[in-house]
Parts: C-alpha cells; structure tokens; sequence
C-alpha cells in the first residue's frame, strides 16, 4: 500500500528524517513510536504531501503527488487547523463538499454521534475546547473514508470515550482492509492495536518489527521501546531474527 524509500529531510543544517525507509501492508495497523522530536511528524508530512524532502513515497505503486494517491489518502494531523469563523457543522459540510462527497448527510451525524459533537453542532471552531477540537479534526479526517490512514498523536486532549470510540474506529478500518499509519510517544495508547512498529530516534528508523516477531522474542513493546531509545545495539530479537536467518 505504501512504501517509502530512503526519505532525507533537512531543516537547515539539521536532520529531522535521515534516509527513512519502510513499507506498510495492505490492510495493517502500523505504529509509528518514538520521543518527541524523533522525526515522525516529519515524515508523515513527507508522506502527506506537506513538506519537500529527498528520496521517494509511492501508495499503491503511484507518487503520493498524485490526485490518484491523494484520494487513497487521509490524515488527521496532531494539531487541529479550525477555522474560527464555520461551526461544527459547517466544517464537515466544507470538508464533503471538498472532496464532493455524496450521500454523506447521515456518515456525518454517525460520526458527530460517536465523537458526543451532536449537540456542539452549532459552535464555532473557536469556541471548542481542545478536546473539541480533537474530536472535531478526527472526524473530519473520517469523513472521505480513506483507503489509508495516518494519524498523527490522535489521542492526545481526547477524553476516554473519545479514545475508546477512536480506538473502536481504527480496529473497524483494520477489518475493512484499509491500512492505518499511528504516529505516538505514548506507548500506552495503543499497546494492542498494531501489526507492525516502526521506532525512531534522531530522524532514523532503529526498528521494524511486526507483533509476531516481537512476541517470539518474548519481549513487550515498551521494552523494545526502551531499549531501542536508550542506546541498546541490538536487541534480542534482533541477535534470534540474525541467528535463525542464518540457519536458513
């Protein structure tokens, strides 16, 4: 579904993605850890099509800059961007009417329902609260019903009905075999929800691993986290993933 190979981006003299390269399978959750300033904003704005960088992104074997790739694409950015002016409503109803949607009356009041925005329907974006606002963003970002899903710290400001009916929501895309890219440094937010980790530290991909091999290696993901983070050349895992490639 999407691949991104060898992505450098420079803010100046500093790095914020050094040669990044992973892929995202069809149908998969893939969780995106790191500490704040790692580089995961970065390059999910690389992949959005937000930022110019080296290296090259491909969705479905097409250029992400494509309006192909962009209608397979979806983002909820970490910091929600209201206008002050449109109320609740007024956003989802821009928002369709820019992607000329149809049909989509009943998805928005199913989302404002879930999200408990029904009765802030009239509010302006600037007199939300910044839980509100969240709420609002994410909806926004579920409206179009894309095919791939990035989410950038989601949770952060959600109260937990929000993160409960947001973690509900990403399982529901999962099994509808659309794939979802969950950007955090908040291991326990999304502890259960992945197939594949992705850990960066200083704009670098320092782990790929999927839940089985973590599993196999008897290891948690907070303890890969912590290891990876904290400077540990190679982890267990990583010395049974050589060993038995080797014995092949």
């Amino acid at each position: 579904m999407l691949n991104v190979s060898h992505v450098t981006k420079k803010y100046g003299k500093a790095t914020a993605c050094d040669d990044v390269s992973f892929h995202l399978d069809d149908g998969s959750i893939t969780v995106l850890l790191g500490p704040n300033g790692a580089g995961k904003s970065t390059i999910m704005k690389a992949i959005i099509g937000f930022l110019r960088y080296k290296g090259d992104i491909r969705v479905c074997g097409m250029s992400h800059k494509t309006l192909e790739a962009k209608r397979i694409l979806g983002y909820i950015p970490e910091m929600p961007a209201l206008y002050p002016n449109l109320t609740v409503a007024e956003h989802m109803e821009f928002l369709a009417r820019a992607y000329r949607l149809t049909d989509y009356k009943m998805r928005i009041d199913q989302l404002l329902e879930r999200f408990e925005l029904q009765d802030k329907r009239k509010k302006f974006g600037d007199e939300l609260s910044k839980g509100m606002q969240q709420k609002l963003n994410i909806c926004m970002g579920l409206l179009p019903q894309p095919k791939m899903l990035l989410l950038d710290e989601p949770m952060i400001g959600l109260d937990p009905h929000a993160i409960k009916e947001l973690k509900t929501v990403i399982e529901e895309m999962r099994q509808a075999g659309n794939t979802l890219l969950v950007s955090t440094h908040i291991i326990d937010s999304v502890d259960m929800l992945w197939d594949r980790t992705l850990i960066m530290q200083e704009g670098k991909v320092r782990a790929d691993v999927t839940r089985e091999e973590l599993e196999h290696s008897g290891r948690t993901l907070e303890e890969l986290f912590f290891a990876v983070t904290e400077g540990v050349e190679r982890s267990d895992m990583e010395h049974g993933a050589a060993e038995e490639e080797a014995g092949r």
